[in-house]
């Protein structure tokens, strides 16, 4: 087999406290084939978009990679330097962001937000610009040459993401990392991106990394799905097999959350009981095991890898097979 075109090989992140560093990865592992989408999932501060932010190299003042490698192809992101890394930024990996009207610039016209990262990475001025016209019809906007001329503030929701996208493949990189990008959009948007998103992955060859909490838009993008928990990846499997038989008791209890479209008499949906976990305040064993009604002896005092699991790997110690009813931690919601 192929070696992935991104691989991440235990990525660990921190912050800077007052009281010292706090990890927000924890030793995350993924990869991503060309022309793969692989969904990263979780709940809000299960550390999703600080993977996004530092496999392209994007951390905040305060955050840094403290251990683990970024291979592009082989290349440790990593342990570039700087001015290495921003040849890649961009060029190589490029970044889709969640609002388009906090990651535009409301000064700027689109034709130059969209040329600015091809000349920065050594296009001339005029094939910047050719190539700026030749993407934002590439992702389906209207006279191009006129879109050029205007400001963000012109243009709707839809319009404004898509001009992201355009920005982020313009310089045709060989891994897309989307962060939320439809979480802002209403549902028929919100499809006309995913195709979008769907049908360039297929023409370019592109990697896409998907960072999302929707697992409707998971199941109808991803290939693979990652779901994280507490900085770490508890579950890592294919797309179909996650959905059929989740291997973890998170996943299970994610998947348990989600509505039957078209069911007019549909129980209270369930919820997986408890609140995340604290980064400052990790049990000694499996963080997720004061939620979790699968747990025993071992899950309070040793935290488990990542385990084969009937062709997913998930890191829990207790095979689904040997699950209690009902699973999860889930409870009803009122």
């Amino acid at each position: 087999m192929s070696e992935p075109i991104l691989a991440v090989r235990g990525l660990h992140t921190a912050i800077r406290t007052p009281s010292g560093p706090l990890e927000i990865l924890r030793g995350v592992d993924l990869e991503v084939d060309r022309g793969e989408t692989l969904a990263v999932v979780g709940e809000s501060g299960s550390g999703k978009s600080f993977t996004a932010l530092s496999i392209a190299g994007l951390l905040p003042a305060g955050a840094e990679v403290t251990s683990g490698q970024v291979l592009l192809e082989g290349r440790d992101l990593v342990a570039l330097r700087e001015p290495e890394r921003r040849t890649v930024r961009g060029a190589e990996v490029g970044m889709v962001y969640q609002d388009p009207m906090t990651s535009l610039n409301p000064m700027m016209r689109i034709g130059r937000q969209v040329t600015e990262g091809l000349r920065a990475h050594g296009w001339s001025k005029d094939a910047a610009r050719d190539r700026a016209v030749t993407v934002l019809g590439e992702v389906g906007l209207p006279s191009p040459q006129a879109l050029m001329r205007l400001y963000p503030h012109q243009l709707s929701g839809g319009m404004r993401q898509r001009v992201l996208i355009a920005c982020a493949i313009a310089p045709r990189p060989k891994v897309l990392i989307a962060d939320e990008p439809t979480t802002a959009l209403d549902v028929t948007i919100q499809q006309q991106i995913i195709q979008l998103v769907a049908r360039l992955r297929d023409e370019y060859g592109i990697a896409v990394v998907w960072i999302t909490h929707d697992l409707g838009v998971v199941a109808r993008i991803a290939d693979r799905v990652a779901v994280v928990y507490a900085g770490r990846v508890t579950e890592l499997a294919r797309t179909r097999a996650l959905f059929a038989t989740p291997h973890h008791p998170y996943t299970d209890g994610l998947l348990r959350s989600l509505p039957t479209p078209g069911d007019p008499h549909q129980a209270p949906l369930p919820q997986i009981g408890g609140s995340p976990v604290a980064l400052s305040a990790l049990p000694p064993g499996c963080p997720f095991a004061p939620r979790c009604a699968q747990r025993q002896d071992r899950c309070d005092t040793e935290e488990p890898p990542l385990i084969d699991r009937a062709g997913s790997r998930a890191a829990c110690w207790v095979p689904r097979e040997d699950w209690r009813a009902p699973s999860a931690g889930v409870t009803s919601r009122a």
